[in-house]
C-alpha cells in the first residue's frame, strides 16, 4: 500500500494551484486548500494580521501535503478504516469533507453492517467497515467509489453551478467523475456514452 504521504502528493498534483472559482463555495483554494480551511488553522502566512485570498497564494505544495496529512487523514481517522478504502476516503475527504465518511456509512449499513451517517470515524464505523472489508475483500474498495461517483452526479443533479465538476464542456467526463474513477477497477468504468446518458438531462 502506498504511504499517506504519497497519496497526498498525488491529491495535491489532481488539485493543482491557485483558483477563485465563483462556482466553488471553498472559495479561493491552493492545492485544494481553500481559504476556509486556513482561516480555521490560523495560517496568516504574510504575518499581516489576516488571512485572505494572499495567504492561500503563498501556500506551497509541501505545506498542503501536511495539512492533508494531518488534518484530512490522521484527525479524522481515516487511518483506522479498512485499506481497501483509504486512499479513496482520503482523496474525497480533501474534497467533500464529512461527506466521504458518510458515503461509507451508508454503504456499509446497506451490507448489512450498521453504521450510522454522522461522517465520524468512531469505534462502529471501524468496526462496521473492517466486517464489511472481511465479508468483501475483493469489492470494498470499488463500491466505495462506485458510490462516490454517484454522489457526484447527484451533487450536480441538484447544483447547476457544479455539473461543471462533473462534465466538460464537450460532455465528457469532468474532474470529479474521473477523479472517482481513479479508485475503481476498470471494469466498472462508465463509458462515455453511458456517461453522456447519464448527464443528458443536464441543460
Amino acid at each position: 500500500m502506498r504511504s499517506v504521504e504519497e497519496i497526498a502528493r498525488e491529491i495535491v498534483a489532481r488539485e493543482g494551484g491557485y483558483v477563485n472559482d465563483l462556482d466553488d463555495p471553498g472559495g479561493a483554494t491552493n492545492y485544494g486548500v481553500t481559504i476556509g480551511t486556513m482561516r480555521a488553522l490560523g495560517l496568516d502566512l504574510n504575518r499581516d494580521g489576516r488571512i485572505d485570498s494572499s495567504d492561500v497564494k503563498a501556500l506551497t505544495r509541501v505545506q498542503a501535503q501536511q495539512i492533508f496529512v494531518e488534518h484530512y487523514f490522521r484527525r479524522p481517522r481515516l487511518a483506522e478504516l479498512p485499506e481497501a478504502v483509504q486512499a479513496s476516503a482520503f482523496d474525497m475527504y480533501v474534497n467533500a469533507g464529512a461527506n466521504a465518511v458518510k458515503i461509507l456509512q451508508r454503504l456499509v449499513s446497506r451490507m448489512g453492517f450498521a453504521a450510522a451517517a454522522d461522517g465520524i470515524v468512531g469505534p462502529k464505523t471501524i468496526a462496521a467497515a473492517r466486517e464489511a472489508a472481511e465479508a468483501a475483500p475483493l469489492h470494498l474498495a470499488d463500491a466505495y467509489g462506485i458510490a462516490r461517483r454517484n454522489y457526484y452526479y447527484a451533487l450536480a443533479d441538484q447544483r447547476p453551478a457544479s455539473r461543471k465538476y462533473a462534465r466538460t464542456r464537450a460532455g465528457g467526463k469532468g474532474g470529479w467523475i474521473t477523479r472517482a474513477e481513479e479508485f475503481i477497477a476498470p471494469r466498472y468504468h462508465l463509458t462515455e456514452a453511458e456517461h453522456r446518458e447519464r448527464t443528458a438531462k443536464w441543460a
